[in-house]
């Protein structure tokens, strides 16, 4: 019409707003949905479809969108939108944890994080501040950067960058840190050649106490230790000398990674930041660790410190099971 008639003719909104009125409908009416119009019903999403796909899927978790498709003999778009939409599944990979938890282990769990929450909530965050968490983890003199750390932003005509894949070097060393709600207090690297075990342990709290004794001299008798159940960690030599250094502790579950706060914490963030950087001694390891540490600021150790408060919570919502990242 607009070739026909040139500028005279009404515009295309105006026919549809015509259209709209002698159909009898409200033109004050504004919707963004389809409306109803005359054709052939949908059927591919109906209530016998949904319900065969949701059969399917409780058969077999890992059924593929096309093979659900060609059994129903409908598209694989309207599975998808079957799956996600109207049955509300949307697929996840499995976690990995460090072991599958008993019975009994997740009872002790429980019990534990009900105990320390409950010292918690009657002496509010003293009991943090009095925490001296520690643990031990590898630092590698290479570590390559995970395939996140490696995304930058491309034109979307631009080629994809590659990453070859690499293994993190031979080359290590073995760090323990102690650290509490003020700052890291103990930064020790096992020397080459040497394992850590009972006496080496030993040696380390020793250091510890004195550690304690210059930097937190108002508090140095109210602390109390939180580590793993480690073999070194757990041995009657070492209870003894925690005993002699008046060192208390506070219990930890075994298996509980989750609840230990290096491993969930400080080191995951650690070992972010030695990605991708090359050292050539344990020397090197040591300063950057300790520089990296030592820029970490007060508010953001603490912060840190008060997640265990959330994990035990949550541990024991779980009755005791993993707690999630």
């Amino acid at each position: 019409m607009k070739a026909v008639y040139g500028d005279a003719c009404l515009t295309e909104g105006k026919v549809r707003k015509w259209t709209r009125f002698y159909r009898g409908e409200d033109l004050k009416e504004t919707t963004v949905r389809d409306r109803k119009r005359p054709g052939r019903p949908v059927s591919a999403t109906d209530t016998m479809h949904q319900q065969k796909v949701d059969e399917m899927i409780v058969a077999n978790r890992r059924v593929k969108q096309k093979g659900i498709a060609n059994a129903l003999d409908i598209s694989k778009e309207r599975v998808h939108h079957i799956i996600t939409v109207h049955l509300g599944y949307r697929k996840v990979s499995a976690r990995w944890v460090q072991r599958q938890l008993t019975v009994e282990m997740k009872a002790q769990r429980k019990t534990i994080c009900t105990q320390l929450l409950e010292r918690f909530t009657h002496d509010d965050e003293r009991f943090l501040r009095s925490i001296i968490t520690g643990d031990e983890s590898w630092v590698h003199h290479y570590d390559p950067e995970s395939k996140m750390q490696s995304m930058q932003y491309r034109h979307k005509n631009s080629p994809a960058p590659k990453k070859f894949k690499v293994v993190a070097s031979a080359q290590k060393v073995l760090l323990t840190i102690f650290w509490d709600m003020e700052g890291i207090v103990h930064i020790e690297f096992l020397e080459q050649g040497t394992t850590i075990n009972s006496e080496r342990y030993v040696s380390t709290l020793r250091a510890l106490k004195g550690r304690l004794r210059r930097v937190r001299q108002d508090k140095v008798k109210d602390v109390v230790i939180q580590f793993d159940n480690a073999r070194p960690h757990t041995s009657r030599q070492t209870q003894c000398a925690l005993q002699q250094l008046e060192l208390p502790t506070i219990p930890h579950p075994p298996y509980s990674p989750d609840l230990a706060l290096s491993d969930f914490f400080l080191f995951p963030l650690l070992k972010k930041h030695l990605k991708e950087n090359h050292y050539e001694t344990d020397a090197e390891v040591d300063v950057d660790v300790r520089s990296w540490c030592r820029s970490q600021t007060p508010e953001f150790i603490a912060d840190g410190m008060r997640k265990l408060v959330q994990r035990w919570r949550l541990c024991i919502e779980r009755d005791g099971d993993y707690v999630k990242k």
